[in-house]
């Protein structure tokens, strides 16, 4: 099979099948609001600093915010515009998202419970949409083609570049299979075969060091793989001294995104 042959919208979908991935509740995310508006919403982070850097505000003056959780994007980028419109499912989320803009004094953002798969037809169509690290959906195609839709000059979407959101051998040595999810790669296919040429930039994170403890590095851990049973935790504990007591440092997991942007394609040209 030649790559021209290959329906990577299918593909996608029969890859996120495969990883059993499983669409987390807005209670999850609800629960999580006030401890990611603490770690990812600082204007100062490496990512959302290299995140700005990379967009081309020129002639835009509205912003769609596609899962933008606490606001990290939206409110870091709201001085450049004059309408910020941000989206998600969770109450939770958008719940901070208003406090700290009020905390903030930016009053020309405001927030709306909407999800990937809800109808937008109530948003008004923006100059610049992201999809910053919310791009992990059920149906990609289907999720690009709406922001599009919904845009009229420019998209920046972020995807991850690692098909796990940790290092293998540590998911290996506590007796787990390896689940390997999609990557950004499968954007880029996509938005070729329907026709939009897309570019592709890296967001790198600093290097951080490594865990000072076992409790950071199994927090760490239990965080990306949720629910770890008293056997994988004494795993996990016998791999970290192991590894501490020969010298080794055990490094923070890659956290690099892919961003994967264009100029809007007006939906008549497009390839569906």
């Amino acid at each position: 099979m030649l790559i021209n042959q290959i329906d990577f919208a299918k593909m996608y979908q029969q890859h996120m099948q495969q990883a059993q991935r499983t669409r987390k509740e807005p209670e999850h995310w609800d629960k999580k609001a006030q401890q990611m508006a603490q770690n990812c919403a600082n204007p100062n982070d490496p990512y959302l600093v290299q995140f700005r850097e990379l967009m081309d505000f020129t002639g835009a003056q509205s912003l769609l915010d596609v899962g933008c959780g606490p606001g990290s994007i939206s409110l870091c980028l709201a001085n450049q515009f004059k309408e910020v419109i941000g989206i998600d499912y969770s109450g939770g989320m958008l719940e901070m998202a208003k406090i700290r803009a009020k905390e903030l004094g930016i009053s020309n953002a405001h927030f709306e419970k909407l999800a990937w798969e809800d109808n937008w037809d109530t948003l008004p169509k923006v100059d610049i949409a992201v999809a910053s690290r919310s791009t992990l959906v059920d149906d990609l195609k289907t999720a690009l083609l709406k922001l599009n839709r919904q845009t009229k000059l420019r998209v920046y979407t972020t995807h991850t570049i690692n098909p796990t959101f940790i290092d293998e051998n540590i998911i290996r040595e506590i007796g787990r299979e390896v689940i390997r999810l999609p990557t950004y790669i499968y954007a880029v296919n996509i938005l070729h075969q329907m026709g939009i040429n897309a570019r592709v930039d890296f967001i790198k994170s600093p290097n951080q060091g490594g865990f000072d403890s076992f409790e950071a590095f199994a927090d760490s851990v239990n965080w990306s793989l949720k629910n770890m049973t008293p056997q994988e935790t004494e795993a996990l504990y016998h791999y970290y001294h192991a590894r501490t007591a020969s010298g080794e440092k055990i490094p923070y997991p890659s956290r690099d995104w892919a961003m994967v942007s264009w100029d809007v394609v007006d939906e008549a040209d497009l390839t569906l």
